[in-house]
């Protein structure tokens, strides 16, 4: 079965990106490109949708979302900084949200989960483009919470850098009597998100709870 996708975003680095991603993929077609940039409102593409996938900014993705959800088309949201929470049991779309859909970085966060009762006292370091409008990421912020979950301690403030040149990058680094450990994870180029992305459209439409946030909720299905 043929899965319809329209893309929020589309004319931004990522929102193309995605495109490209859906046109590629032989069980999806890329239905609608939404963005202000090409004069196309989001509701104008969600008639011919069956997941609409956001990369826009947070002012207006919790907007996005509520829409979609409300009109029975499912979402897959990857704009952090915006709280998603009021969305729950809202209409009769699913939606899935993931700080990170490179699973490089979701390995990352699991790995520190298991690290954090051992070796508590960590710091987070968190590197993106300049165009990046949230501090700290939500990926950082994701990593925060799981660590402290685990049993951790992360010593704030999280460190951001903005700069150009860099895509997404994050080091999470654990201190001890004598030793330190240090995990990192890089995106070089955005196709690293791709996979993560296309899994979530596979799957957002089978979800038991909506809004699910987070990757790892996926790969072990």
């Amino acid at each position: 079965m043929t899965i319809n996708v329209a893309v929020s975003g589309a004319a931004g680095r990522m929102g193309a990106t995605v495109c490209d991603a859906v046109e590629a993929a032989e069980d999806m077609d890329l239905v609608g490109r939404a963005d202000p940039e090409l004069g196309v409102a989001l509701e104008n593409v969600l008639g011919d949708a069956d997941v609409v996938v956001d990369f826009t900014v947070p002012a207006t993705a919790l907007h996005n979302a509520r829409m979609c959800v409300e009109a029975g088309v499912h979402c897959v949201s990857g704009t952090t900084g915006a709280d998603y929470s009021e969305l729950e049991g809202v209409g009769d779309g699913n939606l899935f949200v993931a700080p990170n859909f490179a699973i490089g970085a979701v390995l990352l966060m699991e790995t520190a989960k298991r690290i954090a009762p051992h070796m508590p006292e960590c710091e987070i370091v968190e590197l993106h483009h300049d165009r990046k409008l949230d501090a700290p990421s939500g990926t950082a912020l994701r990593t925060a919470e799981l660590i402290a979950d685990a049993g951790g301690h992360v010593h704030e403030p999280i460190h951001s850098v903005r700069l150009p040149g860099l895509v997404a990058h994050q080091e999470v680094i654990f201190g001890g009597p004598g030793q330190t450990l240090s995990l990192r994870h890089d995106s070089i180029d955005r196709e690293s998100f791709m996979p993560g992305v296309l899994l979530a459209v596979r799957r957002v439409g089978t979800l038991e709870r909506s809004p699910t946030v987070g990757l790892e909720k996926l790969l072990d299905g």
